[in-house]
C-alpha cells in the first residue's frame, strides 16, 4: 500500500484531488471523515495558504462587545470576533469591555513600526567587522534603494547593528503597509545583501537570517526596539466603575500590577500581564493572522497608578504586534467576514485592527486580574466559579 500522500503537480486544489486525499486518509486511519470534509469556501482560494489540503478545522467563534475605542485609526464601537475553545474567555473579555464603555473608552496609539529581517555578516577579524559597520552607515541610501526595488509597499527605515567578535548582527527595519511583511522583508533584504556582497570585498560571507529578529520568539530586543507595530492602549477608570462592575478598587488593581511585575522579574517572563495571549490568539484565529507570531505579540508591559482623584490609570504597551488586513490568511472566506465585521478588511485598515487588538488586551487584563481575588466574607473566587459555570465541558 502506498504511503505517499496524493498530490497533483498541475492543480492540487480541485475537488477531485481533495477527495482523493480524504479517501487516502480514511483508508490509512481506518476511520470516516465527516466534519473536516465540510466547508463552504472555494478550495482554490487556499492556494498559497495550505498545501495538501483535505479539509478544514472548525473552531467556535464568539463575539464580545461593544468595545469602545478612542484611537487615531479605530474610533467608535466594535464587536470583536473571538475564535476559541476556552469556555469563559469571551464572557471575561465582554466584562472588561463593559468597564471600558462605562469609563468612556480606551485610548489607543500606534507608537512605532518595524518589521525585520536580520542578516549576520561575517569577517576575518573584529576590525574588519567594525569598519563594515561604518561602511553600512555611509551607504545606507544605496542599500535602501536595492531593498525597496523589490516591493512597492515596503520601505527600509533603519539598519540596526550589533557587532560581536568578528561578526555584525543586523536588523533591517521596514514599514510594510497593511501586510505583516515577513516574506516581503525577506526578499528585499536578500537583494540588498547580494548588493553588499558584490560591493564590499572584505565580507567573508553572510547569513540572511542571523536570528536577531527573534521571529516568533519573545526577546528583550523586541521589548525595546519593537517588531511589527508597537501599540499602547490606556484608560482612566473611575473608582465607582471598578466597584460596580468588577467589585474591586483602584488600589487592589494597582497592587496586583506590582505583584505581577515582581513575579515577572523573578521568573524571567516576557511580560507582567495576566494573559494577553488569550485574547490575541482568539482574534488572530478569527481574522487570519499568522498564529505563530503570538510568540512575539504577547510580549507587553502593564503600567498603572491611582491618580489624585482616586481613579485608576491603566496602560498596556504591546511592542511586537504583527497583524495584517491584506494578504496571507486575511482573504480566506471565514477570516475576511470576521475582519469585515469590524470594518478592518483590505488596504488602509491595518492600524485600525491593531488599535482594536490593543483595546481587547486591556479588556481581558482588567477582567481576569479582578476575578482572581478571593472574597474574604464568602470564601468564593470569581475565576474559579466562572470556570465551573461556563468553562467545564466533559
Amino acid at each position: 500500500m502506498s504511503t505517499k500522500i496524493p498530490r497533483s503537480k498541475g492543480n492540487d486544489y480541485t475537488p477531485e484531488m481533495i477527495a482523493e486525499r480524504q479517501a487516502f486518509l480514511e483508508d490509512r486511519a481506518g476511520t470516516t471523515l465527516h466534519h473536516t470534509k465540510g466547508f463552504t469556501f472555494d478550495p482554490e482560494s487556499m492556494a498559497g495558504n495550505c498545501e495538501q489540503l483535505f479539509g478544514v478545522a472548525q473552531v467556535p467563534i464568539g463575539v464580545a462587545g461593544p468595545l469602545v475605542v478612542n484611537g487615531e485609526h479605530a474610533q467608535g464601537d466594535f464587536y470583536v470576533p473571538m475564535a476559541t475553545i476556552e469556555g469563559t474567555l469571551v464572557a471575561s473579555y465582554n466584562r472588561g469591555m463593559r468597564v471600558i464603555r462605562e469609563s468612556g473608552g480606551v485610548i489607543t496609539t500606534v507608537m512605532g513600526e518595524a518589521m525585520q529581517r536580520a542578516p549576520v555578516f561575517m569577517f576575518k577579524n573584529a576590525r574588519d567587522a567594525r569598519d563594515f559597520g561604518n561602511w553600512v552607515r555611509d551607504n545606507f541610501a544605496a542599500i535602501k534603494a536595492q531593498a525597496e526595488s523589490t516591493t512597492s509597499v515596503g520601505k527600509l527605515l533603519e539598519i540596526e547593528q550589533y557587532p560581536v567578535h568578528n561578526m555584525v548582527y543586523t536588523r533591517f527595519d521596514y514599514s510594510t503597509g497593511d501586510a505583516a511583511g515577513q516574506n516581503m522583508t525577506g526578499g528585499a533584504t536578500f537583494v540588498a545583501c547580494e548588493w553588499i556582497r558584490a560591493n564590499y570585498p572584505k565580507l567573508r560571507t553572510y547569513g540572511l537570517s542571523g536570528g536577531m529578529d527573534t521571529e516568533k520568539k519573545t526577546s528583550f530586543v523586541n521589548s525595546l526596539k519593537g517588531r511589527g507595530r508597537k501599540v499602547t492602549a490606556e484608560i482612566t477608570i473611575p473608582r465607582q466603575v471598578l466597584s460596580d462592575v468588577l467589585r474591586t478598587t483602584p488600589e487592589h488593581l494597582r497592587n496586583s500590577t506590582g505583584v505581577n511585575t515582581l513575579a515577572a522579574f523573578l521568573t524571567g517572563a516576557s511580560n507582567n500581564a495576566a494573559h494577553p495571549a488569550n485574547g490575541l490568539a482568539a482574534l488572530f484565529m478569527a481574522t487570519g493572522q499568522d498564529m505563530a507570531t503570538i510568540g512575539e505579540a504577547n510580549q507587553c508591559s502593564v503600567y498603572s497608578y491611582v491618580n489624585t482623584a482616586g481613579d485608576l490609570y491603566y496602560s498596556v504597551t504591546l511592542p511586537a504586534l504583527i497583524m495584517a488586513t491584506y494578504g496571507g490568511g486575511t482573504g480566506l472566506a471565514t477570516q475576511r467576514e470576521c475582519l469585515e465585521l469590524m470594518g478592518c478588511y483590505g488596504k488602509g485598515k491595518a492600524y485600525k485592527l491593531l488599535e482594536i487588538a490593543a483595546g481587547l488586551v486591556v479588556a481581558g487584563e482588567l477582567s481576569l486580574v479582578s476575578a482572581t481575588k478571593t472574597d474574604k466574607e464568602t470564601g468564593t473566587n470569581e475565576w474559579v466559579d466562572a470556570h465551573e459555570k461556563l468553562g467545564r465541558n466533559r
